[in-house]
C-alpha cells in the first residue's frame, strides 16, 4: 500500500481533530532556529490506558531537559480508550500516524509504548533507545526558524520557516508544526492504570495539517487557540520529515512560552 495516500488521510484527520481546544491565558513570545547538525526528533507512541506506558514517559520527560539536540513529541493514541480508560490527550489520527511510520519501516505492528527516532522505529526501547540517541553530528537536511507569539484571546501567533539544505533536495519534503505541553497530570479511574496518577510532557495538543516543500521551502503561519489545561507548559515542535520515507531532515523545539 502506498503510504502518501495514508500521509493526505492523516493531515485531513489531525485538522478535523485539533480544532476544538479551549483558549487559555496568554502566553510571552518564544522563538527556535535549528543550527548547522541534524537534531534528534523522538517520537513516543503511548496512552494512559497501557500499564507499560509509564515507564516510557518518564523517559520521554528526561529527555525534555536534554539539551537542544533532542526534540521529543508524546503522541497520545486511542485504541486504547476501549478497555476501560479514555485518555483525555488521545487523538485518533496519532494513531493514524503511527500506522504510517510503522509502514515506512517495512514492519506491520503498532503497539504502545513504540519509539521512533527521526522515523526509524526503535523495537526495544529499554535497550536500544540510548545507543539511538546517541549524537550523529549529521549536516541538518533542513533549516527551521520558529516564532510564536501572545496574540490575547488565550492564542499564539505561530509563524514557521522551512528550507531544505539543499534547496534543490529531492524528495517529497513536508514542514510539520506541533504545540506541545509538558508539565500535564492527570489522574487515571479506571482501565489498567486505575488509580495511579499519571504525569506527562512534550505531549502533542494542536498538530497543524503538514505543509509541502514548495521549490525547497515551506511557511505556516497561524493563529491557534492554547489548550487550557492546570500546570501546563506550551511550546512549539517543528521539523521537515519525507513522507515517502518518513526520514526526518531537522527538528527544533522552543523553550516553554511562559504565561504573560
Amino acid at each position: 500500500m502506498s503510504i502518501r495516500p495514508l500521509v493526505r488521510r492523516f493531515a485531513v484527520t489531525l485538522l478535523a481533530s485539533t480544532t476544538a481546544l479551549t483558549a487559555a491565558p496568554g502566553f510571552a513570545a518564544c522563538s527556535a532556529a535549528s543550527g548547522a547538525e541534524r537534531a534528534t526528533l523522538v517520537e513516543l507512541y503511548t496512552s494512559e490506558g497501557c500499564s507499560s506506558c509509564p515507564p516510557a514517559d518518564r523517559r520521554l520527560g528526561q529527555l525534555t531537559r536534554a539539551g537542544a539536540g533532542i526534540v521529543p513529541l508524546a503522541l497520545h493514541v486511542d485504541y486504547w480508550d476501549s478497555i476501560g480508560w479514555k485518555d483525555p490527550f488521545a487523538q485518533p489520527s496519532f494513531t493514524g500516524r503511527q500506522q504510517w511510520e510503522v509502514q515506512a519501516n517495512a514492519h506491520r505492528t503498532s503497539y504502545t509504548p513504540h519509539f521512533f527516532v527521526d522515523g526509524n522505529e526503535v523495537l526495544d526501547w529499554r535497550s536500544d533507545l540510548n545507543e539511538n540517541l546517541r549524537p550523529s553530528h549529521r549536516p541538518a537536511g533542513a533549516r527551521i526558524a520558529v516564532v510564536a507569539e501572545p496574540a490575547g484571546g488565550g492564542r499564539l501567533h505561530v509563524r514557521v520557516d522551512g528550507t531544505a539544505v539543499p534547496a534543490t533536495r529531492a524528495g517529497d519534503l513536508r514542514l510539520f508544526v506541533v504545540v506541545t505541553e509538558s508539565g500535564l497530570t492527570s489522574q487515571v479511574g479506571a482501565g489498567e492504570n486505575s488509580g495511579a496518577r499519571l504525569s506527562h510532557d512534550a505531549v502533542a495538543r494542536h498538530w497543524i495539517e503538514p505543509v509541502a516543500l514548495r521549490a525547497g521551502s515551506a511557511h505556516v503561519d497561524r493563529m491557534i487557540a492554547v489548550p487550557e489545561v492546570a500546570g501546563g507548559h506550551v511550546a512549539i515542535v517543528a521539523f521537515v520529515q519525507d513522507a515517502a520515507t518518513a526520514e526526518v531532515l531537522q527538528a527544533v523545539g522552543t523553550d516553554a512560552c511562559p504565561a504573560n
